[in-house]
């Protein structure tokens, strides 16, 4: 197993210790990190590879990534898991963590399940992102939530045209605009006032920032289409950041091109529970009085 912490928290560094003990009682191998296997006490047993290896390198040959963390450490954790087609399990750690399957308390089930290899793995939606300046293609990346361009200085709006599938619908000023995935539609662009996607619809979602215009809604569009959002040429320019973690630079008039991407993320289900319920709890939503239909 290929295991990823966040080894700045007290409790993340305790867990992952568990996790690896626990594995290797069972005759499971272990491989973490270099960096992060510095902060926690582990046998010598225990794989070590270099922290610069996102490929298949350094998680080949695992069956499985266990992320223990929050929400930034679990994409983090979907990097690996991207580029080795290996599913991911995420244990949440954090406030929210919608992409983990288990939470603190849970560590004993967790590498039970494992062990038996009692889990599902269900495939998320990603996009892939294309930056151009000037007609050429200047940048590209890829996002399992979002990719949201935004303005680079605070005192400044962001100027730009909104298109879907090569058609322009609208010309706004704004802090910025969020391109999510389903998966992403309760991270930034739930918090941008976009809606809540069930994970198994395929969509994508363009969601303006603090737009300053009459006609600035949430757009929900086919799989298929192609999203663009071009920062006008009278602007000072904006910043491309893909799930928070990876930025790059948008000069004036740059183009952002973001569609279903090639490459999915596998994620491991130890649970049958329904979006609805999972939604519920992660939000602390209130459901008091509620009977449920007639029988």
């Amino acid at each position: 197993m290929f295991l990823i912490a966040h080894t700045g928290r007290p409790a993340a560094v305790r867990s992952a210790e568990l996790v690896v003990q626990g594995l290797l009682r069972s005759g499971i191998g272990a491989r973490v990190l270099a960096q992060e296997a510095a902060d926690l006490e582990l046998p010598p047993s225990v794989q070590i590879v270099a922290d610069g290896e996102i490929c298949e390198k350094a998680v080949g040959g695992c069956e499985l990534i266990v992320v223990l963390g929050g929400d930034g450490t679990l994409l983090r954790g979907a990097e690996f898991a991207r580029a080795s087609g290996v599913p991911m399990l995420g244990v949440n750690l954090g406030r929210v963590g919608f992409l983990a399957e288990a939470e603190r308390d849970d560590l004993d089930k967790v590498v039970r399940r494992v062990v038996a290899r009692s889990y599902e793995v269900e495939e998320r939606m990603t996009i892939d992102v294309l930056v151009r300046s000037d007609g050429d293609v200047v940048h590209r990346d890829w996002a399992l939530n979002e990719a949201s361009v935004e303005k680079a200085a605070r005192e400044r709006m962001l100027e730009v045209v909104a298109e879907v599938d090569g058609r322009p619908v609208s010309r706004f000023g704004c802090d910025g605009v969020v391109c999510a995935t389903p998966t992403g539609s309760t991270a930034y662009a739930f918090s941008a006032g976009g809606p809540v996607v069930w994970p198994e619809v395929e969509a994508l979602l363009l969601v303006p920032i603090s737009a300053h215009a009459l006609f600035a809604k949430p757009l929900v569009t086919t799989p298929d289409s192609v999203l663009a959002v071009e920062v006008q040429p009278q602007t000072h320019g904006g910043v491309l950041w893909c799930d928070g973690r990876r930025t790059a630079e948008l000069p004036a008039g740059a183009r952002v091109e973001v569609r279903r991407g090639a490459v999915p993320v596998r994620l491991a289900r130890l649970h049958h529970a329904s979006f609805t319920d999972r939604l519920v709890a992660k939000f602390a939503l209130p459901v008091a009085g509620w009977r449920g239909a007639p029988h």
